[in-house]
């Protein structure tokens, strides 16, 4: 199974962009299939064949500081996933934007509609009118093994356009939380990653897509400046894929589910003999996993008879499931062992909110005290500025 996992600590940037003023920069898809032989690759091949899947995506965000409208330009990757215009790329590219410009390789530039996102995983579509676009191969990221060569394509700092960076896999299901937030389980791996890549695709030797670039470890969290080089992080693409497929289809996010919340049994709990597996902290009412009588505190330690080793190995499981498969769970309860039966259900949800009612702007200025209600969600002065600074001379 997979190895240990470790909850890295320290200060996550979620990539998020160069939100400094830039000048500008720059079918469905196709799967790996097992009865085709497949071949490895050289990195100049990958390129070749992946550069045209590669886009640059460029954002305007209003922002209201004070009162007064401040307007800057973000930068991001994506890749084309369907030849008549899909594009996928991370939600935190795409968010806030008003207008948002896809840029493919060969310098042709479109108008990008968000069709849907889902924040929890990091992703979103847009849309551009084409046809006869060449979208990339999508891989298995649950093949992936520590050491597997990779490669990524994107637009590091949104001026290096169509960068190609390599290194390898340094480790599988990294607990990341990134800026927001937001906890994620992601491919950890040591190709250069930096702001602008946001959004690129992650592949394999074989020029598959098995990630998506999202984030870089940025600090180490108590207050040291000590440079940290190449710990950055994908999303893996076998996890989220069936959502990209919904919001494209159906405009909506449908995820497999059985209604739990669970966490890896710890260290300190195995020394005193529990089992490993995925230790549950709550149950959903009505949910697939209380109708089969799981219980908060039960240890689920296999899954039709494979063992688990932590609670993402379930979450894999779960994740790859079609709604009405049972699951037959294997769960340790107060030093007993039972059998569960629990048939997976289908958690649906629309892929763009529903707009919500803007105040007036006098409402806005009597329930705040400033500008058109909006607050400033900075941690610090120091965040402020970071990313205002640049817009007072």
């Amino acid at each position: 199974m997979r190895n240990d996992n470790k909850k890295m600590s320290g200060r996550i940037l979620a990539l998020v962009l160069c939100l400094t003023l830039v000048a500008g920069a720059f079918g469905a898809a196709a799967y790996a299939e097992d009865e085709q032989p497949r071949q490895e690759m050289s990195p100049a091949d990958i390129y070749e064949q992946n550069v045209g899947s590669t886009v640059g995506i460029r954002t305007t965000i209003t922002t209201n500081v004070w009162g007064y409208e401040t307007q800057g330009a973000a930068s991001g990757s994506g890749f084309i996933v369907s030849d008549d215009g899909y594009i996928l790329t991370n939600y935190h590219v795409v968010e806030g934007a008003e207008d948002i410009t896809v840029t493919t390789y060969d310098g042709t530039g479109y108008d990008g509609e968000l069709i849907g996102y889902d924040e929890s995983n990091d992703i979103a579509v847009l849309k551009v009118d084409a046809e006869d676009l060449a979208p990339v191969t999508i891989g298995d990221s649950g093949a992936l093994r520590v050491g597997d060569e990779v490669l990524a394509i994107g637009n590091p700092l949104g001026e290096l356009t169509f960068s190609l960076t390599g290194g390898m896999i340094s480790a599988l299901d990294r607990e990341i939380t990134v800026s927001g937030g937001v906890t994620m389980d992601l491919i950890q791996t040591d190709c250069a990653i930096n702001s602008g890549n946001s959004g690129g695709a992650l592949f394999n030797m074989y020029g598959e897509v098995i990630g998506i670039t999202n984030a870089k470890y940025s600090g180490s969290g108590s207050g040291s400046e000590a440079s940290i080089d190449n710990i950055g992080f994908a999303i893996p693409i076998s996890r989220v894929f069936s959502i990209v497929e919904s919001i494209m289809t159906d405009g909506q996010i449908a995820k497999p589910y059985i209604g739990v919340t669970v966490s890896s049994v710890s260290e300190e709990a195995l020394a005193y003999g529990l089992p490993q597996g995925a230790a549950v902290k709550s149950v959903v009412k009505d949910s697939p996993a209380e109708k089969a009588g799981l219980q908060e505190n039960d240890i689920i330690t296999a899954v039709d008879g494979t063992d688990l080793d932590t609670h993402h190995d379930l979450s894999d499981i779960v994740a790859a499931s079609q709604p009405g498969d049972e699951l037959t769970l294997t769960v340790y309860r107060q030093g007993e062992t039972i059998e569960l039966t629990v048939e997976v259900g289908e958690n649906v949800q629309p892929a763009l909110p529903e707009p919500e009612e803007t105040p007036a702007p006098d409402q806005g200025r009597q329930q705040q005290g400033y500008g058109n209600g909006q607050t400033i969600p900075f941690d610090s002065f120091e965040d402020f500025m970071r990313q205002f600074g640049g817009f007072f001379g």
